[in-house]
């Protein structure tokens, strides 16, 4: 029997949206107020998702508490306040929200004691995105 567990984290950071492939005034038209050189924030919401077994014995999936220190440790300290652009996963990927749950899944993916099935990242109450995974490298792997 597989049971689905899904689990939220919150935090916030700062990007701006540019590539060195554009020069400014076509950074600024694809990119518009994304643009702004100081950059811009957000309060994300990640959710992830993991699936697997029940264990007989404990009756979850997984434990909270380990899914929450493995989360803590890989995810929040990791970017909690932090400007994504500055973070080596972004050296040479624009940190959008859809390369950020692609990084996102690429470190849950390493979560061992459940089967991850997808993440999906909330960057504001418009704008979401979900990343299953694929064979497609991640940010910064390119």
């Amino acid at each position: 029997m597989k049971v689905y567990l899904s689990r939220r984290y919150h935090f916030s950071a700062a990007h701006r949206l540019h590539t060195d492939a554009y020069d400014a005034p076509r950074n600024q038209t694809v990119f518009g107020k994304c643009n702004n050189p100081y950059g811009h924030g957000h309060n994300y919401t990640v959710q992830v998702t993991f699936s697997g077994s029940i264990d007989p014995i404990t009756g979850m999936v997984v434990n909270l508490a380990d899914l929450d220190a493995f989360a803590r440790t890989n995810l929040l300290d990791r970017f909690d306040h932090t400007n994504l652009n500055l973070l080596p996963c972004f050296e040479n990927t624009v940190s959008t929200t859809e390369n950020l749950s692609i990084e996102v899944h690429r470190i849950f993916k390493q979560f061992a004691l459940a089967h991850l099935e997808q993440v999906h990242v909330e960057e504001t109450s418009n704008n979401s995105f979900d990343f299953i995974g694929s064979s497609a490298p991640a940010p910064g792997r390119l």
